[in-house]
């Protein structure tokens, strides 16, 4: 008699499975629900008066026609805005802190679009017709506009603190003098990093309504980061936590530049106040480009020592940051960049002496890449000086000082801890799949024989993901922040379905598809059994003081957050299974949206009946054991504050990107045309590979449309340039190039799921595509250009100076 041996099919994990997004079916059927959709019984509607002089003293402004318009409820001004509230807190150190900052201008102007009156009336145009009644008397002060000359400067923004530093802080890593020393040659590389923006098809938007009954305050707003905002409301509304109810709902985009629109919050939160209605603002396209908020920009002047075989000994560094009129986010860079001091390299020796400057600019907050990518930019800017200064190719310096897979996990010279990955070999398959031997050769044979100007560009840097707040004791050690948590809720509901809320904030990143995922791998159930809730609720969602969706974290916090709910849930969930089928714990498991006995699968009792007896019938319970389904798990992410010497791990998680450009330089024209693009992409685990091939598209087009088309410019009266799309060069989808990408899964040995960040991987386009242009502007025998972003005319310049 043979024996047949039954084998248990193994499933295949929910969790890396490329999935449609749940978002994606409801937004594209014109289901999404943004703030400008929230109509709500009596609403007013907000227009806001702007400044339209960079720096002016405001002598008068009369409201009085303006109130007595049709329609009109009432208009806030300055003296409203500082009896009603405080100043916002400045994210920096004394003297700048002590900057009385409000949502807006009080007795000057600092930018051109800073707030001046906002009307409240029946409707929006009502409001908006309004604003031209208002007169405002300026007296216009001089501009300070360059971040260089902004240092020294007798001209100062902010009269109260004599000076338009914001912050500065020394870092020294390795021994920077002894690199210097031991160098054959010392190279002198100066770098502009130019003031853009992400621009997403929302603008900031908010609808505040405050209950003069109970002194309560509801808002629907598309801030990425309302539970960390919290103080900030906390404060300048005079309200405390449990009177603020802060919610978002879709968010058509953030990439960092919906931080800092808490100021917006603020002021229609006072004009609700002060009205007694609630109110509905909407920001135009022209009013965000004009004073949203916009990257800032970076001067460097470095110093790289070097050896002949192209080895980079150190960075010495001095930059500078032009941050804008207001500290309204920590100084762009100061402390963030530090996450990734040494880029993707063996770079043992770092000097950097940073300054922070407020100049009569929008004020700068996060865009993507914060803080990371002009470094990074410069690194690997550097990369390909080098190789052009010694006559070495760029792909082979980099394979000489790049961190090794043997190296990791790599401590870097400030204490960060890069997880794992494979540099090199992402670099390879990059030289793979373009031939870059033969594209070499085919370079210099079709300039030589007929003009033709290729340019060819590379470049690796790190995404770094899930930061440690501590970083900003480097700048200010009084900020009671350390580390990072995030929170979630998870709950199984009666009727055996789940129900998770999240501490994080959306805006594209498709955190109820990658929650669901990880939900039902725990469970062992379908993704369409577990709802995860939009957006998110102060009032009913868990959160911590560092919730909220930047840094490239969600797959480590929110993710880890979201596991461990599951997890928890999934302990007791099973203690009950095993109560009711009278079995030991050890003896059952989760199957197919049952607690089953392992020995006979028959034997066995569904989620549904479970939790209506875990809700319902009390006397059936484990003894001991509470009624109800529901956790909350907050995942840390253990990471410490840096020392006194500015040594700590900074970030938990890296992935990384490496790019290649190929593209043709019309010298006609100067315009560069991509001919192929690859990118090669290590995020860790892909929970959702098709949600991770849209971040990695995205990030991609940021970073070209960075090199090739946008930028922030202003007159010498501080007059921004571009205010519309007509001026400021968002690419259309016609302008950019087919993205071949290839990935590969090297997990974090830190984060709970193996994921790292995913998404703001758009400083390896911005860098590569500007390698590309300067390998094409060097086959020409002209100069490098300075700026990071490499318009027409820029290049054109380059090669007219050459000629």
């Amino acid at each position: 008699m043979s024996t047949v041996q039954i084998i248990k099919q193994v499933k295949e994990p929910v969790i890396g499975r490329a999935l449609k997004t749940k978002e994606g079916f409801r937004l594209v059927r014109g289901a999404g629900r943004f703030v400008e959709d929230v109509r709500l019984p009596n609403m007013a509607f907000a227009a806001i008066l702007r400044s339209p002089y960079a720096h002016a003293r405001i002598n008068s402004v009369d409201c009085s026609r303006a109130i007595s318009a049709k329609g009109v409820i009432g208009v806030l001004t300055s003296e409203d805005v500082t009896k009603m509230a405080d100043p916002l807190p400045q994210m920096t150190i004394p003297p700048a802190s002590n900057i009385r900052d409000y949502p807006i201008a009080v007795r000057k102007v600092c930018y051109v679009g800073e707030p001046v009156a906002v009307v409240i009336a029946e409707s929006k145009s009502a409001a908006e017709d309004a604003l031209e009644l208002i007169s405002v008397e300026y007296e216009i002060l001089e501009p300070v506009l360059n971040a260089e000359n902004a240092l020294t400067s007798k001209n100062v923004i902010h009269e109260e603190i004599g000076s338009n530093i914001m912050g500065h802080v020394v870092y020294d890593y390795g021994n920077i003098g002894r690199a210097i020393s031991s160098a054959d040659r010392v190279l002198d590389v100066k770098i502009h990093f130019h003031r853009f923006s992400s621009t997403p098809l929302e603008p900031n938007a908010a609808v505040a309504s405050y209950d003069k009954k109970d002194g309560s305050l509801t808002v629907w707003c598309n801030n990425q980061e309302p539970a960390f905002m919290m103080p900030q409301f906390n404060s300048a509304l005079k309200l405390p936590y449990d009177k603020m109810r802060f919610i978002t709902m879709d968010i058509g985009g953030g990439y960092g530049c919906k931080i800092i629109n808490y100021s917006y919050v603020i002021l229609v939160s006072l004009a609700s106040m002060k009205t007694g209605r609630p109110v509905s603002w909407v920001e135009t396209r022209t009013e965000h480009m004009l004073a949203a908020s916009h990257g800032a920009e970076r001067i460097f002047d470095v110093k790289v020592p070097v050896k002949k075989d192209g080895t980079v000994l150190g960075l010495k560094i001095k930059s500078i940051d032009d941050d804008g009129a207001y500290a309204r986010h920590e100084p762009a860079g100061l402390t963030v960049w530090a996450q990734v001091v040494p880029g993707a390299y063996k770079i043992k020796n770092v000097s950097a002496d940073m300054y922070a400057v407020f100049t009569n600019k929008c004020p700068a907050g996060p865009n993507r890449g914060f803080a990371r990518a002009p470094h990074l930019f410069m690194i690997e800017r550097v990369i390909d000086i080098v190789a052009k200064e010694l006559n070495l190719d760029p792909a082979e310096v980099r394979m000489k000082n790049y961190i090794t897979r043997t190296d990791q996990p790599y401590v870097t010279p400030n204490g960060c801890v890069y997880d794992d990955g494979d540099y090199p070999k992402s670099l390879q398959i990059v030289l793979d799949t373009l031939d870059y031997a033969s594209l070499r050769k085919t370079q210099r044979e079709s300039f030589e024989k007929e003009g033709k100007i290729l340019g060819i560009g590379i470049a690796t840097t790190l995404d770094s993901g899930a930061p440690n707040f501590g970083q900003v004791k480097m700048l200010n050690p009084r900020l009671p922040l350390i580390g990072n948590t995030e929170a979630c809720e998870l709950q199984l509901t009666p009727d055996g379905r789940f129900v998770v809320k999240l501490g994080t904030v959306p805006q594209g990143q498709s955190h109820e598809t990658v929650s669901s995922q990880i939900v039902a791998d725990t469970f062992d159930v379908s993704t369409e059994d577990v709802h995860v809730a939009t957006g998110f609720d102060s009032g009913s969602h868990p959160y911590t003081m560092h919730s909220g969706t930047y840094g490239s974290r969600y797959a480590a916090m929110g993710g880890g957050a979201v596991l461990g709910a599951s997890r928890k849930l999934k302990e007791k969930v099973l203690l009950i299974g095993a109560h009711l089928l009278q079995e030991k714990l050890s003896d059952v498991e989760l199957s197919e949206g049952k607690v089953q006995f392992k020995n006979d699968p028959k034997k066995n009792i569904s989620l549904k009946r479970l939790a209506r007896t875990a809700y319902g019938m009390p006397a059936l319970m484990p003894p001991g054991m509470e009624q109800g389904l529901w956790t909350i798990f907050v995942y840390y992410n253990g990471l410490e504050a840096p020392d006194e010497r500015k040594i700590g791990n900074l970030t938990l998680t890296y992935s990384y990107q490496t790019h290649g450009v190929v593209g043709e330089l019309d010298p006609e024209t100067c315009k560069f045309k991509v001919l192929k693009y690859v990118i090669v992409d290590d995020a860790g685990r892909l929970i959702n590979p098709l949600v991770v091939e849209g971040q990695v598209h995205g990030a991609a087009l940021h970073g070209y449309a960075a090199a090739m088309f946008e930028e922030y410019s202003y007159t010498s009266e501080g007059q921004p340039e571009g205010s519309t799309f007509i001026d400021y060069l968002a690419p259309y989808a016609v302008d950019v190039p087919n993205f071949e990408v290839k990935h590969f899964e090297i997990p974090s040995p830190f984060s709970a799921l193996g994921a790292k960040g995913m998404g703001e991987g758009g400083g390896t386009a911005h860098v590569a595509v500007a390698n590309a242009i300067n390998d094409a502007l060097r086959l020409c025998g002209a100069a490098p250009l300075e700026k990071s972003i490499a318009p027409p005319e820029a290049v054109y310049k380059q090669l007219k100076a050459k000629r």
